[in-house]
């Protein structure tokens, strides 16, 4: 993989986990799924290992590492109270 396909793949994810999160805030889940789908489609190139960044393409991996950690709050600032009330209705009375 080379430092331009590895940031091409930081950027797809970045924008992915975006859509995810209007979708979230939306709840819109159908598009929510899919979303989440080609997201780990994208992520799973990563498990096998990216080459090290040096210098500008090293500071652009990290904003866009940043700004897919904001994504994931946004979702999670969405999901989990809904997740606690489901644990709450799922528990007996």
């Amino acid at each position: 993989m080379t430092p331009n396909e590895v940031l091409s793949m930081y950027e797809n994810i970045a924008g992915l986990t975006g859509k995810m999160a209007t979708a979230a805030q939306t709840g819109d889940w159908n598009s929510f799924d899919q979303l989440q789908g080609e997201c780990a489609a994208q992520a799973s190139v990563a498990a096998t290992g990216v080459p090290a960044l040096d210098g500008a393409k090293r500071l652009s991996k990290i904003a866009l590492l940043k700004q897919i950690m904001a994504n994931d709050r946004a979702i999670r600032d969405v999901t989990e109270p809904w997740m606690g009330q489901l644990d709450q209705a799922m528990r007996p009375h």
